[in-house]
């Protein structure tokens, strides 16, 4: 079974450096004001909400960290998943691959002397858009990705760890314990699947459980904000109502499966990894390993950024059906 380590593949990109000695995950050992407890308690959904977006509108993180200071994401989307909804089993059985981790796995991981329930779990999942700036920028290139993308990339994806890490530290204080899955240590990348490489917790799954957006032609997640965006997620011992999906197909938002049209991601794809028979994932890593050695001659950037399929086409900023 072979197995690719996610952070070999980012190891130069500044999205690694920002998990160095944390595992993940964090206790109850501390505390918090009583009245955004109780808060807490009484709206667990709006007051989950209002803390994605209201960091996302006010931490220095979102930055671009060029001369500008530009922010490298707009307002938030932010949708929750039951830690019991049949799908996450959906995709171990089968739909992504056997070591992908349910919620009630990944919690168990993280905090293995803690006796729970799977519906005692909540999957909080949230979409960060890209700046109109950044995907005007991408958009009138073809061949090579953007400064302001790649920084997005870079650093609006280290906010999205600080995210984790914020919103999974804040639940605990206030007696939640929770786990950012993308940031275990034992989070990794699988080819045993179906479809290729996959890893034991996907972003892109779980805001679809959250009922946040279906896949497109070229794998991208297509959302009320478009298709240019990032996902993050934790799994929380909270019970906060579950998102209904307002779709039944996977594909439901793309409208080359809902329709016969467009495609026209496949146009966008400097490496020819995206065609209508669907998503080469080895030919889109060999491209964005070339942004690599791009970002750093031409920006002086370490990490790298592609996003072509994202922008220029009908999906980049809404959903098209």
């Amino acid at each position: 079974m072979g197995k690719l380590n996610r952070r070999n593949f980012l190891k130069t990109s500044a999205q690694s450096a920002a998990v160095i000695g944390f595992s993940g995950f964090v206790g109850t050992d501390m505390s918090q004001s009583a009245s955004d407890d109780m808060q807490l308690e009484n709206d667990p959904a709006e007051w989950i909400r209002s803390f994605v977006c209201d960091y996302t509108a006010t931490s220095s993180g979102n930055s671009l960290r060029n001369s500008a200071d530009e922010k490298a994401w707009d307002e938030p989307l932010v949708g929750f998943a039951g830690g019991d909804d049949p799908i996450f089993q959906q995709y171990k059985d089968g739909l992504v691959g056997p070591f992908h981790w349910t919620p009630l796995e990944i919690f168990t991981l993280a905090f293995p002397d803690v006796s729970i329930k799977a519906e005692e779990l909540t999957v909080v999942s949230w979409i960060l858009p890209h700046k109109e700036e950044i995907k005007a920028d991408l958009r009138k290139n073809t061949k090579t990705p953007s400064e302001k993308w790649i920084r997005a990339r870079i650093y609006g994806e280290e906010f999205n760890e600080e995210l984790r890490k914020h919103l999974a530290t804040s639940l605990a204080e206030s007696g939640h314990p929770a786990v950012a899955p993308i940031l275990s240590p034992n989070f990794k990348m699988d080819s045993s699947g179906p479809f290729g490489m996959a890893s034991t917790w996907s972003e892109r799954h779980a805001a679809y459980a959250a009922g946040l957006g279906t896949f497109g032609l070229c794998d991208g997640l297509i959302t009320a904000k478009g298709k240019a965006i990032r996902c993050g997620s934790v799994v929380a011992r909270i019970r906060v109502p579950a998102t209904p999906r307002p779709y039944e197909d996977h594909h439901a938002y793309c409208l080359f499966y809902a329709k016969g049209i467009c495609g026209q991601c496949t146009e966008r794809c400097p490496a020819g990894a995206v065609t209508k028979t669907g998503h080469d994932k080895m030919a889109c890593m060999k491209q964005c390993l070339d942004t690599i050695r791009y970002a750093e001659k031409e920006y002086g950037l370490k990490g790298y950024g592609c996003g072509f399929c994202q922008t220029g086409v009908p999906c980049e900023s809404r959903i098209p059906v």
